[in-house]
């Protein structure tokens, strides 16, 4: 189809593995013409899952060893707008198809590397940078998650591919960004470092603020303080840790047997809809209910259903009512009743029985392609579209590309250079809340967007998310407070609205709807104007629960993330890290965005981008997240005992520390040649794994690191706090770098709430043209209400009444974080 938002774009995707291969297919899932290059004999990657990411790609096959190959890359990369590669540093600079020369051959050309570590980082860019090696490095294996802490589980081994998932999606949007600023920068050519990106990704589980009032602590992190300043074991068993989760975020058992998972906690109202769909209204009643926004010193009670979490003294009635409760039912029933109700939860499942599942095969968020050799795959779905693209929902599996038709068409012409902000100019008004929905807003001010965030003038979410998370991603924005209810609050709106080129909402379409934002009014006020909306279980098409309410952690449970890392139907953990798919579905509106501004200067068309949880809960899992018939076992590693997946790949303990051991292509070769292991080399596979860990154990890091060389991967598994730690640079010492180092945190040491608070640097995606702003610090909400209303014309007096009568408010609370 040519009138598809990227159908005139063309894509070279030297990609391997998983990383530029998935950029590549978010372009390709757009429209985008995407020619993937495969060496002689075919991928490295010979997988289903790389089948399946290169749909709707052309595939061509060429030498790049010899004259003949290198030179027919150049002439395609004189006809391409777009260059994918993810080797590692000086490969393609080797192979004589590096950025100079391709930019040299085309000067207009997006060329985007994607190493695992920066090319500038002198300690790491010369790492094999395999997955689970950035993964061991960063410390996404370490403390994976309060469960495995209490129970003294440490390290965890996760197959689910974060860092490629994070990076793809930094790929994909600083392409589509770059693209749509060509007009003044030129080409470019960015670098996105997988590990950069996975830091990024997992931000919230290394922020940190000085005095954390103890009032945000969950009751697994007041336990494990207790037991860590007691002394004592953390040693509980699985069946233990009940005692300490919320009633409003767990799982529960159904009358089937099957898990039935409720986050229902911070929002206002959602602990009483939940109740009251169980049937327990009653008990709703005699819970306390106050502003979550009071400093604890004024609280009325121990606890209010406004806030995270449930007091003590309620929280074993209030669990024990609900066990009892979701046992009179099947989890179906139970998921029909409280998605009705718009109480966020949802069932349990295995990715298999997900890839099968009737709304996900409805709304797009997975479909049904043809493939050449599979037959009928079940894929997931787009992770980025844009609705009215009648496309989106059409799926072909690869095809041979043919090399003189792509050569018959005239070279890109030359152009201007430039150096500024790919949104520089952009207006946004952010009406989103908790993490997913902000992380658009705070993603886009780096590149130069001019972000206006409105909140109401009553909270209805708690300063858990608000504050504590919203530190981070309300980064870079000006804030303001409108009574919406009022008519003095939807006439300010209305000029916000007229006066933005971009809205961001999260929420369904019924909400979206309902609050005046429904594509054809928006249409109607300005034809040009895009809104980005992101919800739980939204997909290119319409299904049964595309109204159902969300987070993070129910997307990972209906996907199937929670059964696989917990290790089965009884046991389901959430995935470790908070915001695990909350920031990535941000990542993936930011994506939809740069489709939909591409889009918008070709045809001068707006309209909606789209990104959902559920999305973002397959991308995560793109290595095994497709089904057919006769397809192999989903027998990734799984359940809190994994620590690799075989022997090759997998968490070892030296003598002095634990590290993680990469050798999947090499294998038994590479003991061969340390003279500790070399009498392993002979044995099988299977039986090879206990004799390692023996023989591990034997030495410290230092020098099993030495003695493999460079011929194969040991890395020490560190932790995201040391990560944090190591790369800390003082904001006030000035000229913080996010050039160089892999890693890079900021201490905000002069941030407005009167804390300092330590944030991961922007630092992710590294354009060499393009410009990189880090964003501001977050507001105090309502901070700049009278300004923002001056801006729209309002004088002193109006504004002064619009705040008398509650129509706009300047502050939620006293205090920028209540104690």
């Amino acid at each position: 189809m040519s009138d598809r938002p990227l159908s005139h774009i063309r894509v070279l995707d030297f990609g391997q593995y998983l990383a530029a291969p998935l950029v590549g297919m978010m372009l390709a899932d757009m429209g985008a013409e995407v020619i993937r290059i495969d060496r002689p004999g075919g991928p490295a990657f010979d997988d289903p899952a790389f089948d399946m990411i290169s749909r709707g790609k052309k595939v061509l096959t060429l030498d790049l060893k010899t004259d003949l190959g290198r030179e027919t890359a150049i002439e395609l990369a004189k006809r391409a707008d777009v260059v994918l590669e993810n080797f590692r540093p000086g490969v393609m600079d080797r192979l004589g198809l590096g950025a100079n020369v391709l930019r040299a051959a085309n000067d207009q050309l997006i060329y985007l590397s994607m190493p695992g570590f920066a090319s500038t980082d002198p300690e790491l860019a010369g790492l094999p940078a395999w997955e689970a090696v950035i993964a061991a490095y960063t410390g996404q294996f370490t403390d994976m998650g309060l469960n495995r802490r209490l129970m003294g589980i440490n390290p965890s081994f996760t197959p689910l591919t974060l860092a490629s998932a994070y990076g793809a999606s930094f790929g994909a949007m600083s392409v589509l960004f770059a693209l749509n600023a060509r007009d003044r920068n030129g080409g470019d050519h960015i670098e996105v470092p997988l590990a950069s990106s996975l830091l990024e990704g997992l931000i919230y589980n290394c922020e940190q603020i000085e005095d954390y009032p103890e009032r945000y602590k969950s009751p697994r992190e007041v336990e494990l303080d207790r037991r860590a300043a007691e002394g004592l074991p953390m040693n509980l068993k699985f069946d233990e840790l009940s005692e300490y989760l919320d009633p409003f975020y767990r799982t529960y058992t159904c009358a089937d047997g099957r898990g039935f998972y409720v986050v229902s906690g911070s929002v206002a109202t959602h602990p009483r809809r939940v109740l009251e769909t169980l049937g327990l209204g009653e008990l709703a009643d005699e819970l306390p209910d106050f502003s979550a926004y009071l400093d604890t010193k004024d609280w009325p009670a121990e606890w209010s259903m406004r806030n995270y979490p449930v007091g003590p003294s309620d929280r074993a009635r209030v669990s024990s009512a609900m066990k009892e409760a979701f046992l009179t039912r099947p989890a179906h029933e139970w998921e029909e009743l409280f998605g009705t109700a718009k109480a966020p939860a949802t069932a349990q499942r295995f990715s298999k029985e997900w890839l099968a599942d009737p709304h996900a095969l409805a709304s797009g968020l997975v479909f049904r392609v043809e493939d050449a050799r599979h037959g009928e795959m079940r894929q997931m779905g787009n992770v980025a579209w844009l609705s009215g693209d009648d496309g989106a929902s059409k799926k072909t599996g690869p095809i041979a590309a043919d090399l003189n038709e792509l050569l018959a068409d005239r070279p890109r012409s030359g152009g201007v250079t430039g150096s500024s902000g790919w949104l520089d100019g952009l207006k946004v008004l952010d009406l989103t809340n908790v993490i997913a929905g902000p992380t658009i807003g705070s993603t886009l001010a780096r590149f130069g967007a001019e972000v206006t965030l409105v909140q109401p003038v009553e909270p209805s979410v708690d300063p858990w998310n608000t504050v504590v998370f919203g530190i981070h991603a309300q980064r870079g924005k000006k804030s303001i407070l409108l009574n919406l209810r009022s008519d003095e609050g939807q006439e300010a709106l209305g000029k916000l609205i007229a006066d933005a080129d971009v809205i961001t909402m999260n929420g369904t379409d019924q909400q979206r709807d309902k609050l005046g934002l429904s594509p054809e009014l928006l249409a109607s006020i300005n034809p040009r104007l895009i809104l980005v909306q992101l919800d739980a279980f939204g997909g290119p098409m319409r299904g049964p629960k595309s109204d159902h309410l969300g987070y993070d952690d129910l997307a990972q449970a209906a996907t199937g993330v929670m059964v696989r890392f917990g290790g089965g139907m009884e046991t389901p953990e959430e995935h470790a890290h908070f915001g695990t798919i909350d920031v990535l579905t941000g990542f993936c509106a930011c994506v939809a965005l740069g489709g939909a501004l591409l889009r918008l200067r070709e045809t001068g068309q707006g309209g909606v981008a789209r990104a959902s949880l559920a999305g973002a809960g397959n991308l995560i899992q793109a290595q095994f997240m497709y089904d057919y018939d006769g397809r192999a076992p989903f027998d990734e590693p799984s359940g809190r005992g994994a620590l690799g997946w075989g022997p090759f790949y997998h968490c070892y303990e030296a003598a002095d520390q634990w590290m993680f051991f990469a050798a999947p292509t090499e294998r038994q070769a590479v003991l061969a040649k340390v003279p500790d292991l070399a009498d392993l080399a002979d044995k099988a596979t299977d039986d090879l794994h206990g004799d390692l860990a023996e023989r591990f154990r034997l030495k410290p890091l230092s020098y099993w690191r030495q003695a493999f060389g460079g011929a194969s991967t040991v890395v020490p598994l560190a932790s995201l706090l040391e990560t944090r730690d190591k790369a800390l640079q003082l904001e006030s010492a000035g000229d913080v770098d996010i050039t160089q180092d892999t890693f890079r945190v900021i201490r905000h040491d002069e941030h407005p709430m009167g804390r300092w608070c330590d944030l991961v640097a922007p630092n992710a995606v590294r354009p060499t043209t393009g410009r990189i702003t880090i964003p501001g610090p977050k507001p105090k909400y309502g901070a700049q209400t009278a300004e923002i209303l001056a801006k729209l014309g309002y004088d002193t007096a109006q504004i002064q009444r619009m705040i008398e009568r509650g129509a706009a408010g300047t502050e939620w609370s006293e205090k920028y974080l209540p104690e």
